[in-house]
């Protein structure tokens, strides 16, 4: 049989049927594309992107944040509202809810959750879980404790290098087997939680310093980090420069993207941020500053406030300005991707849980520090779902590439809101815990149903 040729014609047939019956030649008349307008309404584009690129004005933005909204990308608005209606209900029912002496009193208990939920940030963008951030952040305080307390005496600063070092190599450690050996992060670190339980029994029982089951904080700096409060006037001079640095960061960014020809937000928006940050800076001082004391007069902002602002700043800055940040969403979006674009995925979800260890590390400080010692009995379970509560509860998903540093902060202190509302209430652990896991699976429901409608307008 002839072998099959082409036609010039670009027609696929055999030589002698091509001889006696020619293929006609259909002749297809191109399809000239649609013109493209020269500009696109904004509230047709801005559902799928961000907002403060699209828009060229503050009302702009308002009605693309309102499209984005109707489409599904709600963000914090429903735990903001949820959290207004927190302080509402117990406001109603206890008068002292609202308090300066309450206020500072929340934030201080927020801290540790707060941290916490950051530590767990890390490892759920990539879609991933750490159960041992609880009982890390026991061992990295203890450890901390015990090298600055008698018979050691250390530095503090020594202490909690070596305290954090631990914490952030156990984390990379973790890390190394889900990536190396393919384990599953939940088998992993199910393992770490009853590892680290029981090397922190092994410090306790090594340490001479140890009495009782309990480490006491002797050092100063260490013990003021949650105990102590700056002045009235070191208040204000942080406040100003802390806002003034936010300021000066976002106007230059901006105009240098503006500079290099990238797309950049409006100087309405950027000012309007700023002016935002500003009002809840003063207001957080102004609270601070009004006498708590019963006894002896009690003002300023707690050292721990801006210690906790920045790490979230820091943190905030690590996932979105850097390339090992960026990298951790596109691996949480989708690792077989990220993996053909030339990621090291592996080292980089090491990394991940590197930075939960140590994050959970300072959140062990926080906490040694605030109650100025540490026990072998401090319950790493219940911690590490305060944990996933803060970073689920602010609006992190469950199912990775979504979620900000910002979220453990806003989920961190509705658990603080809840646990000192129901405590003026007088209402013990059992109905604090029910309400809790009420408003962990609300926050988990808003999620599931958030990624439902995206994906369904999509």
């Amino acid at each position: 049989m002839p072998p099959d040729t082409e036609h010039p014609d670009g027609t696929a047939g055999d030589i002698g049927d091509a001889a006696a019956s020619p293929t006609p030649v259909v002749v297809e008349t191109p399809v000239e594309p649609s013109p493209v307008p020269t500009s696109m309404p904004i509230d047709d584009a801005v559902a799928a992107l961000a907002p403060e690129i699209l828009a060229d004005s503050l009302g702009d933005y308002l009605r693309a944040w309102w499209k984005r909204i109707r489409g599904g990308e709600s963000g914090a608005l429903p735990i903001l509202a949820g959290l207004v209606l927190i302080v509402i209900i117990f406001q109603s029912q206890e008068s002292a809810f609202l308090s300066a002496g309450n206020i500072v009193n929340l934030l201080v208990q927020a801290a540790v959750f707060v941290l916490l939920g950051m530590a767990e940030v890390f490892v759920l963008l990539l879609s991933e879980i750490d159960l041992s951030v609880g009982y890390m952040a026991g061992l990295g305080g203890a450890l901390i404790a015990g090298l600055i307390s008698p018979p050691y005496n250390w530095p503090w600063w020594a202490g909690v290098i070596v305290g954090l070092g631990a914490t952030a190599a156990l984390g990379a450690l973790q890390g190394t087997l889900i990536t190396r050996l393919h384990l599953p992060s939940f088998v992993v670190t199910l393992a770490g939680l009853l590892g680290f339980q029981g090397l922190l029994i092994y410090w306790f029982d090594f340490d001479k310093g140890s009495v009782g089951g309990v480490i006491r904080i002797s050092n100063n700096v260490v013990y003021n980090l949650v105990n102590g409060n700056m002045s009235t006037v070191a208040s204000w001079v942080a406040m100003v420069a802390l806002v003034g640095l936010f300021a000066v960061t976002s106007i230059v960014r901006a105009a240098r993207r503006r500079s290099k020809g990238l797309s950049a937000p409006p100087l309405s928006i950027t000012i309007f941020t700023i002016v935002v940050v500003a009002a809840a800076g003063v207001a957080l001082v102004i609270i601070c500053n009004v006498n708590r004391g019963n006894l002896a007069p009690l003002r300023g902002v707690p050292f721990v406030v801006p210690f906790v602002l920045v790490l979230l700043l820091v943190s905030s800055f690590f996932l979105a300005r850097t390339r090992p940040g960026r990298y951790i969403y596109a691996i949480g979006g989708s690792p077989e991707a990220a993996r053909r674009a030339g990621i090291n995925v592996a080292r980089i979800r090491t990394l991940a849980f590197a930075l939960s260890g140590l994050t959970a590390g300072l959140a062990g400080l926080v906490y040694e520090s605030r109650l100025g010692s540490i026990s072998v009995g401090i319950d790493g379970g219940n911690l590490v779902l305060y944990a996933v509560a803060a970073a689920v509860i602010g609006g992190t998903s469950l199912f990775g590439g979504r979620g900000k540093s910002i979220h453990a902060l806003l989920g961190g202190i509705v658990i603080a809101a809840v646990y000192n509302g129901l405590g003026l209430l007088g209402i013990g652990t059992a109905g604090t815990d029910m309400v809790t896991a009420l408003v962990l699976l609300g926050a988990v429901t808003v999620d599931s149903l958030v990624r439902r409608r995206s994906s369904a307008s999509a």
